[in-house]
């Protein structure tokens, strides 16, 4: 994970001073990039140890289109605890969107507004087998009508697939992007639906390409990065996935083979 690596020093080298809502402060580059080819392995940080059950646990999640924390799938990734009203409840968050997207259609016969709801993510897949070439592949979760009822709103917030010569690349843009504790698993996680969806299709995974607008590291984080940076990284890991319907996969379902990786790091969440 070298790319992941040259972001750290990048922002390290490049970075302001910034304040921020948490009130912790950061040092932030505005507009940066990294692409990660899943050819060559499954990027996976390896200078510290990333949960890889939490991820799964979470994308699924996301993709049953809950957004409560007491959802079997959602305790096993409780950084979202902080956030969630006393039900459990977070709001319209991601899983809302991507699979719930509210949308307003007339009913001529009643004569009144009657609501439904788009599932992107079906869509997506849909489209990518219909009509590869499009390029209109995207999902967004940015729904600015919702925005005052997510208890937080999204981070990574759209993302857009690329089909080409029998491959599946996608490219996510993320607003807000913790470097140290947040990216590290957004990489996991794009990656891991990246080869979902190109299993589903039949494709192979490509390049994830990672646009993030303020990359920040908390002054805090500042410490544990510097020791990442002085180990040296293991080889990249191998997913495997079960051979089964898109909606069919669960946890059991993904197996992340040969991973290799220094001692965890523990770096403190800002609310």
């Amino acid at each position: 994970m070298k790319e992941y690596l040259s972001l750290v020093e990048e922002i390290l080298d490049k970075g302001e001073k910034k304040n921020d809502r948490t009130g912790v402060g950061t040092i932030s580059v505005f507009g940066i990039q990294r692409k990660y080819d899943l050819r060559k392995g499954f990027p996976m940080v390896t200078t510290k140890k990333v949960l890889f059950d939490a991820v799964v646990r979470e994308l699924l999640w996301f993709l049953k289109g809950s957004t409560n924390i007491n959802d079997d799938l959602a305790q096993h990734t409780p950084i979202w605890n902080a956030w969630a009203d006393p039900k459990g409840e977070l709001g319209p968050i991601y899983g809302y969107q991507w699979r719930k997207w509210e949308k307003f259609s007339w009913d001529r016969l009643a004569k009144k507004w009657r609501k439904t709801h788009v599932d992107q993510i079906q869509n997506v897949l849909d489209e990518i087998r219909c009509n590869p070439n499009s390029r209109r592949l995207i999902v967004n979760a940015w729904n600015v009508a919702d925005l005052d009822r997510m208890k937080l709103p999204p981070c990574h917030l759209l993302f857009q697939f690329y089909v080409v010569n029998g491959r599946l690349d996608c490219q996510l843009y993320q607003r807000s992007a913790d470097i140290a504790l947040g990216v590290p698993f957004n990489i996991a996680s794009y990656a891991t639906l990246m080869m979902m969806i190109a299993q589903e299709c039949g494709l192979t995974p490509g390049i994830f390409t990672h646009t993030l607008g303020d990359a920040h590291i908390y002054l805090n984080h500042i410490e544990g990065l510097r020791e990442q940076l002085a180990r040296k990284p293991y080889p990249l890991p191998t997913l495997k996935i079960t051979d089964k319907p898109f909606w069919d996969l669960k946890f059991e379902d993904f197996t992340l083979e040969n991973y290799q990786h220094h001692e965890f790091i523990k770096f403190k969440v800002a609310v």
